[in-house]
Order: C-alpha cells, then sequence, then structure tokens
C-alpha cells in the first residue's frame, strides 16, 4: 500500500482500535488456486505476540482452508471511515480554484502468517467469543445454550477454525493532513452536516492537535 508520511498512522493502539471498531476484514490469500479474498469476522487478541493475533472461521465447503497451508503469508484489509471530499468544501478553493475532488478513509493492512484450526474445542471457543463480542450490546443477548445442543454441535462441525499472527501492521489514515487547517475544518464539517460524523470529527481531532 502506498502511504505517504502525512497519511501514515504508525500507533499500533490506534490500528487495534480500528480493527476492534470494524472487525469485518478481507482475507487475501495467494495458495495453491490463485489470488483469493474472503470477508471474514475476526476477533483481535491485541497482547498476543509482538504485533496480536487474529483469529476467524470459515465455512468448511470453503476451499481456502485447504488450499493454504499453515504459515503461508496472507493479508486481512480493515477499513474504517470513509467518504468523498468535494473541493467546494475548502475555503481556500473559492480563491484559488486550484482544488480538485479527493476520497479520505482510514484503513488497516495486516500482513500475517495464517494457521488452520480444525479443532471442535478451538471452534467452539471462537464462536463463544465472537458471540459475547457482538451480542453485548443486545438488550437480550443471544447465547449458544439458548439453541439446542445437537444443533449448535452440526453447526460447529461446518465451520474450520484460522489463526493469523500479525507480523506487520501498516495504517494509513488519509484525512487531509495535506491540507490548511481551514480548509480541513471546512470539509470536516460538510461531512459531519451529510451524516458522515465519524469522518469528520476524525479529521477534526487531527487538526485540533495540531493547533
Amino acid at each position: 500500500m502506498y502511504v505517504p508520511a502525512h497519511f501514515d498512522e504508525p500507533r499500533a493502539e490506534a490500528l487495534h482500535e480500528l480493527i476492534v471498531q470494524h472487525p469485518l476484514g478481507i482475507l487475501f490469500t495467494n495458495g495453491e488456486s490463485g489470488l483469493d479474498a474472503n470477508h471474514i469476522p475476526f476477533e483481535l487478541k491485541a497482547a498476543q505476540g509482538q504485533f496480536g493475533v487474529l483469529q476467524a472461521h470459515v465455512a468448511r465447503a470453503n476451499p481456502v482452508w485447504q488450499d493454504v497451508k499453515d504459515g503461508d503469508e496472507v493479508l486481512v484489509v480493515f477499513r474504517g471511515a470513509e467518504a468523498y471530499i468535494s473541493p467546494t468544501w475548502y475555503p481556500s478553493k473559492h480563491e484559488t480554484h486550484k482544488q480538485v475532488p479527493t476520497w479520505n478513509y482510514k484503513v488497516v493492512h495486516a500482513h500475517g502468517r495464517i494457521t488452520i484450526r480444525d479443532d471442535e474445542r478451538y471452534v467452539r471457543g471462537l464462536v463463544a467469543l465472537l458471540t459475547r463480542t457482538h451480542e453485548s450490546s443486545q438488550p437480550e443477548p443471544w447465547k449458544m445454550t439458548d439453541a439446542p445442543k445437537d444443533y449448535i454441535a452440526s453447526m460447529l462441525k461446518a465451520i474450520v477454525g484460522i489463526e493469523i499472527e500479525i507480523t506487520r501492521l501498516v495504517g494509513k489514515f488519509k484525512l487531509g493532513q495535506n491540507k490548511e487547517a481551514r480548509d480541513i475544518r471546512g470539509a470536516a464539517q460538510a461531512l459531519k452536516d451529510s451524516g458522515k460524523i465519524v469522518l469528520g470529527e476524525a479529521m477534526l481531532a487531527g487538526v485540533d492537535a495540531e493547533s
């Protein structure tokens, strides 16, 4: 990924935060069948290894888990807030007309080595963990014990666990850092007015930190 210096986000904690907030990653593999991409929700174990460990599961019918070998290098892409930026939102545009459209976004690339975890105990624990994570905000959280044991057992047999040890994290937070402060604020306010509040606030936080 091309990352100009002003868009580089090197802080592991900031990159981990984006992964946790946007856990649906794109897993890119290059196995025996060639390039493949799968959209998978991941659980991050930030304290494990040097940069963290990603855990997930795929359908047993998905050939990806047989197409790769333990230790193969893979890439997982996590995308956060993003939006089109109109040049009309920059105050300087109305003075010089020297602005063009762009797109702002936050993205993390997690490079790592994959391990296939085809055992029922691991998969059961992972599903329970994912369930607790994503059901915690529900008024009546669903639990695995809410379903019949034989049904859950059959569902667990239909999936395979995967684990990725992250070996390198690359973060690109393109938030207008190459623009004047007044232009960043103008674009950020326009985003907030249009409902893109998260990205607008992120842009404002960056420019306010430098003020």
